[in-house]
């Protein structure tokens, strides 16, 4: 069986996998819609679940112009030098998430 691309993926698989990475370290889905809809513009209550996370990146209505301050690591590679810009916008949320999961304050996340 073929490996599905993250961008061919539902927002319905990939959101509770993120919702349970910040809940398991105690942080709440406030938290975490707090910071999608500061990346993306998304009021989370409001996304259409079946929409592919490719889709969900592409025609996010405002993506905030303070996400290139968004720097470091994911999975080893540097956010900042992704080519790809669905694929940065991607990796942008997961380094996000990584912080709000580590404990670093809400407001420091959003910068």
């Amino acid at each position: 069986m073929a490996r599905q691309s993250i961008f061919d993926m539902r927002v319905s698989k990939i959101y509770p996998l993120l919702l349970q990475k910040v809940e398991r370290k105690g942080r709440s889905k406030e938290e975490l819609d707090a910071t999608i809809e500061w990346l993306t513009g998304y009021d989370m209550k409001q996304v259409d679940q079946d929409m592919t996370y490719g889709d969900f990146f592409s025609h996010a209505p405002a993506m905030n112009p303070r996400a290139e301050l968004i720097k470091g690591k994911v999975c080893g590679v540097q956010v900042e030098t992704i080519e790809d810009p669905i694929m940065q916008k991607i990796r942008w949320l997961d380094k996000l998430v990584d912080e709000l999961s580590k404990g670093k304050p809400l407001d420091k996340v959003l910068r």
